[in-house]
């Protein structure tokens, strides 16, 4: 059986439940978060047995040496957690470049900065769990130690990574990736048993220690020695640094409706502003070639923007408010005519994955996001843990004019966001679309497709994807009408079609009606989502 083959259309409903309900991209993590739920857990222990279990059943997309933000809301108030990491103390664009790198290299030792993932499980148990970390994390050690069978999505991408692999991780420090996700030799096929007996032991650790022991115990030890050993900057110094913070959400006001992100050094900040350049737009029509057109356009901008302004808060050269602010907004619209442009950046005022929603019955409500960065991330592994690092550092520009030029203590521009939908003061509940810079415009398609059309939950993240790519370069999914696609061209626009949807995001999503309490959850229908419930 090809289990990649799929030539009949088929489609999913809305699921509901009361009691709890998880959503994500693997049913065994989705299944976690709701063992961990029956056991006496909250949404937010959910959560955490999710993300934990999510490192060992979609490790093509996320592992323990990754970062993590969080929306969190709790009695009617929602908490940002940026539990993103730091570059090493000692790098420099100097440092970079005497290593024979004109530009933050993608892969290898060099792109690495510290890991948040496992600090953001051990915050969010302290704070809002009701259960100890080690309870949440045994679900994840389990899968681990037992092994499970490859789901298509899944076994699809890690045969790609090692076929891409086996040609380009051809030095030492990569023989650890090999030994792990490729045991006998090859990548393990779709319905095959993989198993880490290594990361079941590091997460275990993990929970013991409420991740004490990954910043500043043997695990920490392990990580830094490995990548000193092979010339990165890591070492236990910067692991023993490493403090989540907790932000102020940021938020923009759509058609009534708030919409929540977390604010920088992450882009969720990009969606905000394309919601607020569009609104000042024609009124939305149903898939309307000219709406299309000034969706597209309004992306356009707020990325392009983003991109030139996004690093650390206090580094940035243009104030968050500014660029969320309604005379922002009105300037970048009056910009949007009837044909395809190229952006320039705003001019200044003078003076990345794998995503999890969970909710349970007391109405508590988390949307969660964390990566490696690029699959695998940085393709090193801390052989024996199962600790996959991350390549987060390769976003750092190399320029010193650029806001995000790399310095050492300092966090880059950031692909993932978690977002959340409120009204008048009461939550709708977490969303998000995971997929590097397809994130902030799976975002602004997922809301504009629940407002303005009043989408339900599966339908808005069914719904053909459209990603602007660069300058007039705009690519569609497979299903995108191809009336809209010819009307677009004609628009000035450079219309590709793709061959399948894997480029365009992952989504979950789970509403809550505030009357009944009742949840209504939507996976995604692009990779191997499930929703569970209880």
């Amino acid at each position: 059986m090809d289990y990649l083959q799929h030539p009949f259309q088929s489609k999913r409903h809305t699921v509901f439940s009361k009691k709890g309900m998880v959503a994500t991209s693997q049913p065994l993590a989705a299944q976690a978060g709701i063992e961990v739920m029956q056991n006496g857990g909250n949404a937010i222990d959910a959560a955490i047995a999710t993300a934990a279990a999510l490192t060992v059943v979609e490790p093509t997309s996320n592992g323990i040496g990754g970062d993590a933000f969080a929306l969190v809301w709790v009695k009617d108030k929602l908490h940002g957690l940026n539990s993103s990491g730091p570059a090493p103390q000692s790098i420099s664009p100097e440092a970079v470049k005497a290593l024979g790198h004109e530009k933050m290299p993608v892969n290898g030792v060099v792109p690495i900065t510290v890991p948040g993932a496992p600090a953001a499980w051990a915050e969010l148990s302290r704070k809002f769990g009701k259960l100890p970390l080690a309870e949440a994390l045994k679900p994840a050690i389990r899968y681990a130690e037992e092994g499970y069978p490859l789901t298509p999505i899944l076994g699809k991408y890690w045969k790609l990574a090692y076929e891409k692999f086996k040609t380009s991780f051809t030095a030492e420090e990569y023989q650890a990736w090999f030994d792990l996700f490729a045991p006998n030799g090859k990548a393990p096929e779709i319905g095959e048993m993989w198993s880490s007996p290594g990361h079941a032991s590091t997460l275990r650790e993990i929970g013991e220690t409420d991740a004490r022991s990954f910043y500043e115990g043997a695990l920490a030890e392990k990580i830094a020695d490995y990548v000193q050993k092979h010339n990165g900057f890591l070492s236990k110094e910067d692991l023993a640094a490493y403090k989540p913070e907790w932000v102020e959400p940021v938020s923009a006001n759509y058609r009534g409706y708030d919409v929540w992100e977390i604010p920088p050094n992450g882009q969720g900040m990009v969606a905000l502003m394309a919601l607020n350049i569009y609104k000042n737009l024609n009124e939305p029509k149903w898939q309307s070639a000219e709406t299309y057109h000034e969706q597209i356009e309004a992306m356009k901008l707020a990325f392009t923007d983003g991109k030139e302004f996004i690093t650390e808060s206090a580094e940035m050269p243009i104030d968050v408010e500014h660029l969320l602010s309604e005379g922002y907004a009105q300037k970048r619209a009056e910009t949007i005519g009837e044909t395809a442009s190229l952006p320039e950046p705003y001019e200044l005022p003078k003076g990345g994955t794998v995503y999890l929603s969970a909710a349970d019955e007391e109405g508590n409500m988390i949307s969660y996001i964390q990566s490696n960065y690029m699959g695998f991330g940085s393709g090193i592994v801390v052989p024996g843990t199962g600790i996959s690092l991350q390549n987060r550092g390769a976003d750092f520009s190399l320029n010193p004019d650029h806001p995000n030029v790399l310095r050492g203590g300092k966090r880059t521009y950031h692909t993932i966001i978690p977002g959340f939908l409120s009204k008048d003061g009461k939550a709708v509940g977490p969303f998000g679309v995971m997929g590097g810079y397809m994130q902030p415009q799976g975002h602004f398609q997922v809301v504009t497709n629940t407002i303005d059309y009043l989408l339900n939950p599966q339908a808005a993240l069914d719904a053909p994807r459209w990603q602007w790519i660069e300058g007039k370069t705009v690519m569609v999914e497979p299903h995108f009408p191809n009336y809209l696609a010819q009307e677009l061209t004609r628009k000035g626009h450079h219309i590709q079609v793709a061959t399948d949807g894997g480029a365009f995001g992952r989504g979950q999503i789970i509403w809550r009606n505030p009357e009944t309490g009742v949840l209504s959850g939507g996976t995604e229908s692009r990779t191997d989502g499930a929703v569970a419930v209880w």
